[in-house]
């Protein structure tokens, strides 16, 4: 079986990491974060891998090379001069997947959900294609999807409403949610397992989506686009808040002591007197004496001057944001000495 890669994106809100690289080049714990897939999709037997590129695809193909480190083999899809959107990335490789049943993935997610358990749900439906939904109790903000009672999906939506608990639960902890909102709805999770005739609904040369323009033209036409619900856990890394947090979760799971968290590439030194708690210093950073930094995110090569102070902020060198222009949904920045600090979060 053979599986695409969603990596094309812009990466907007991650706006300034991905300066010069696309998302699922950034760092997560010191590897880039397509690795966390690629070793996902090999852990199942998927061993033949497509990765679709167009924002700064040397980032990906300079780091993943041929996947051959990896045990798998890697044709790389550069989509140029446009980007292509999720079913315009299969319609550009379609010659490539016509063979059979195929896993669609993106490329910014990190889970250990049950790929297998997907497949049979997949080929028992007799489905055109299936997508792995999973509950979203906290009601975060990802599109809602309906589905029927013989597991169809019947309606993709907009984000799931807020609802207002009694006030005898309005204050329970986080993990309460579903007790707090009890009807949780369902959010999905990035990964489709596809049919090729799929295509027969994919348009030609052209900018396509899946969820807005192919699947409900297949569910129109009377195809059978099914859900299966998936338990295991589930990580998308497309803000800074998501980032980070993920990142310091990731560490304390390890050991790290949840107040001095600190992940650090090679080549980073923190001099003394400074003070770094619960951040993620990729490679080349020096923190230089008297500085402070708490949740903050900070890029390769760069130095934070003696005595400065930065608190929920991503840190990237000036000079390499030099000529790019913020991206519409990107969190608005300033340059602070030789460095640009876009801050986040409360």
């Amino acid at each position: 079986m053979k599986a695409i890669i969603l990596a094309a994106g812009f990466g907007t809100r991650l706006w300034p990491l991905t300066i010069g690289r696309t998302k699922p080049a950034i760092p997560f714990l010191n590897r880039p974060l397509i690795n966390y897939t690629i070793d996902y999709l090999r852990n199942y037997g998927v061993e033949e891998l497509i990765i679709n590129l167009h924002h700064e695809p040397h980032s990906v193909i300079e780091q993943i090379g041929d996947g051959s480190r990896y045990g798998v083999k890697i044709t790389y899809s550069i989509e140029e001069p446009e980007i292509l959107g999720t079913s315009g990335a299969l319609d550009r490789v379609r010659h490539l997947l016509e063979d059979g049943t195929f896993v669609v993935i993106n490329g910014k997610i990190i889970t250990d959900i049950d790929l297998n358990s997907s497949l049979e749900t997949h080929h028992k439906s007799n489905a055109l294609a299936t997508l792995v939904l999973r509950p979203n109790p906290e009601r975060k903000r990802f599109s809602e999807v309906k589905i029927t009672e013989d597991g169809r999906i019947s309606e993709f939506a907009g984000f799931p409403e807020l609802v207002d608990p009694p006030s005898s639960i309005r204050n329970r902890p986080p993990e309460l949610a579903a007790i707090r909102n009890p009807v949780s709805p369902l959010m999905f999770t990035g990964i489709h397992i596809m049919e090729p005739a799929i295509f027969d609904y994919i348009p030609r040369g052209r900018f396509s989506d899946s969820v807005r323009d192919v699947y409900p033209k297949a569910m129109a036409d009377g195809q059978m686009i099914a859900a299966h619900i998936a338990e295991g856990s589930w990580y998308e890394l497309s803000t800074l808040e998501r980032y980070l947090t993920i990142s310091l979760e990731f560490l304390q799971r390890g050991g790290h002591d949840k107040a001095s968290t600190v992940m650090m590439d090679e080549g980073c030194e923190i001099e003394s007197g400074a003070i770094v708690e619960r951040s993620i210093l990729w490679k080349g950073v020096r923190v230089e004496r008297g500085a402070k930094l708490t949740d903050c995110i900070v890029g390769d090569d760069v130095v934070i001057p003696a005595f400065a102070n930065f608190h929920r902020a991503a840190i990237v060198s000036a000079d390499l944001a030099a000529g790019s222009e913020r991206p519409e949904k990107a969190m608005p920045g300033e340059v602070i000495g030789k460095n640009l600090v876009v801050h986040f979060g409360g």
